[in-house]
């Protein structure tokens, strides 16, 4: 039996929701994991985006990846417009996501460690 893969594009934010950052990953609660403790892209580390307001998935990479690049190559007005469609109030979906997965803030910073005691 083949294994099925999950592919996400996601959408994060700062606190102020004054910046936004758009990427990809196979493994979207480690990436937020990393994002959120700081294990990220510079990029998200300088400006602290940590909030989740927006994410799609996708079954093959390719689609994945052709979807991030045309979410960057987009003016900031549009890419909120398309958050607001499923998050009017920006709000952070990490935490239910998180839940949503059986994920408490214990194992958050667990998993957190682990992940800085590998690079």
């Amino acid at each position: 039996m083949k294994k099925e893969y999950k592919f996400f594009v996601y959408i994060l934010s700062n606190y102020n929701r004054t910046v936004y950052y758009t990427g990809v990953t196979n493994n979207l609660i480690r990436r937020l994991i990393e994002h959120q403790h700081g294990l990220g892209s510079e990029f998200t580390r300088k400006y602290n985006l940590n909030d989740l307001l927006y994410y799609e998935e996708y079954k093959y990479s390719i689609e994945a990846i052709n979807r991030e690049k045309e979410i960057k190559g987009w003016k900031r007005d549009k890419k909120l417009d398309l958050i607001k469609k499923v998050n009017s109030g920006l709000i952070d979906l990490s935490k239910q996501l998180f839940k949503d997965y059986g994920i408490d803030d214990e194992e958050v910073g667990l998993f957190a460690k682990e992940l800085a005691l590998k690079r």
